[in-house]
């Protein structure tokens, strides 16, 4: 995304989660927080939770930009904030061989299966994935039974709502001057 586009850029910013175990809420608490401040037109901010399914869907619509944002275990410090770009759909990467049929359960859909089953929708109906997508992810304390975020998650998404902003405006997170420290610090890819 950048400032010459920005007004015609459409973007999907999707918290996704299941809020009923603890740290996988982030997502859904980060786009809630989001949601709050003023965005451009073309920026839509949506809770999916755990409805994966309905997100395909919604992709549909065209989008340039998907924004994720979602727990992303990579064996980090809890509170870790993580933005990942996704290298193309499952159907458009031939480093990894044939692509399995994405998992149709709506509740237990990974971001992964998510975009396999997008890549398959699209293929069917003619449709364009989004051009880019990427992840901003937070390194989970614990995803057991339980509402609400553990301490160092909840501290991240005040930073993780920074970052989405600055993304949505067309600024890499990397070209602001304030620090990012761990454990709610960017970490690279």
């Amino acid at each position: 995304m950048n400032d010459r586009d920005e007004q015609d850029e459409r973007v999907l910013v999707a918290g996704i989660g299941n809020v009923f175990l603890g740290d996988d809420g982030f997502g859904v608490e980060t786009v809630r927080a989001l949601a709050e401040h003023p965005l451009p037109d073309g920026v839509e901010v949506v809770d999916f939770g755990v409805r994966g399914v309905h997100l395909a869907y919604q992709l549909l619509d065209g989008y340039d930009t998907l924004l994720l944002v979602d727990a992303t275990a990579r064996g980090g410090e809890p509170g870790t904030l993580y933005l990942i770009e996704v290298d193309g759909g499952a159907s458009t990467d031939p480093a990894r061989g044939a692509a399995s049929p994405p998992v149709l359960d709506g509740h237990h859909m990974s971001p992964d299966a998510v975009l396999a089953l997008l890549d398959t929708l699209c293929a069917g109906t003619g449709a364009t994935p989004p051009r880019r997508t990427l992840v901003l992810g937070c390194e989970p304390a614990g995803v057991e039974e339980g509402i609400g975020l553990s301490a160092p998650v909840a501290a991240a998404v005040p930073e993780a709502v920074r970052t989405a902003l600055e993304l949505i405006h067309g600024r890499s997170p990397d070209e602001t001057d304030r620090p990012r420290t761990q454990p709610s610090g960017l970490a690279a890819n």
